[in-house]
C-alpha cells in the first residue's frame, strides 16, 4: 500500500535525476566544442597536470570551487522569480543551471581519476551509476508508453485519438 502511494514520487525524482545525467551527457560535448572554440583546451592540459601533483582530497576542492561562484546567479534567479520577472528568472536560472553542469562536466573529466583514487567518492560515484540505472528502469516503461501513444499505436483512447488526428490532418492537406 505505501509503495503504491510512493509510486508517483520515486518516478518524479528518478525523472528529475534523468533530466540532470541526460544534460550531464548532452552538455560534456558542448563544453568540448567550447574548449575547442577558445584556449580552453591549453587550460584544460594545464589544469591536469596541476591536479595530478595533488592528492585526492585536494583535488575534490578543484572539483567543488569552480561551482561555487554560481550559487549567487541562482539566488539572482530566485530573486527575479519572487519579484514576478517570469522570463528573466527562467532564462538567468536556466543559464546557471547549464553553465553549473558544463563547468561541472569540464572539472569533473579533469579530476575523475584522481578523484576515483578515494573509495569513499569511488563508492558514491557507483552508488549515482546504480542511481541512474534504476532511474531508467522506472523511467522506460513510462516513456515506451508514451512513445507508443505518439506514434497511435496500440487500443486505448489515446491511441485513437491521435489516429482520428492524424486523419483529419491528411485529409485537410489533400483537400488543398
Amino acid at each position: 500500500m505505501m509503495r503504491r502511494l510512493l509510486q508517483p514520487l520515486w518516478v518524479l525524482l528518478a525523472i528529475i535525476f534523468l533530466i540532470e545525467a541526460w544534460l550531464w551527457d548532452h552538455l560534456e560535448p558542448i563544453v568540448a566544442w567550447f574548449v575547442a572554440l577558445i584556449p580552453l583546451r591549453a587550460f584544460k592540459q594545464w589544469l591536469a597536470e596541476r591536479v595530478d601533483t595533488l592528492s585526492p582530497a585536494m583535488t575534490l576542492i578543484v572539483f567543488i570551487v569552480p561551482v561555487i561562484p554560481l550559487f549567487p546567479l541562482k539566488l539572482v534567479g530566485f530573486w527575479l522569480l519572487t519579484h514576478e520577472y517570469w522570463m528573466s528568472a527562467f532564462v538567468t536560472i536556466i543559464f546557471a543551471k547549464f553553465l553549473g553542469v558544463g563547468v561541472a562536466a569540464f572539472v569533473f573529466d579533469v579530476t575523475r581519476p584522481k578523484l576515483l583514487e578515494m573509495e569513499w567518492f569511488e563508492k558514491l560515484y557507483e552508488f549515482v551509476l546504480m542511481l541512474r540505472a534504476k532511474a531508467n528502469e522506472v523511467v522506460d516503461p513510462i516513456k515506451r508508453r508514451i512513445r507508443q501513444a505518439l506514434s497511435g499505436a496500440g487500443d486505448g483512447w489515446s491511441a485513437r485519438m491521435l489516429r482520428l488526428i492524424q486523419r483529419f490532418r491528411k485529409s485537410v492537406r489533400e483537400a488543398r
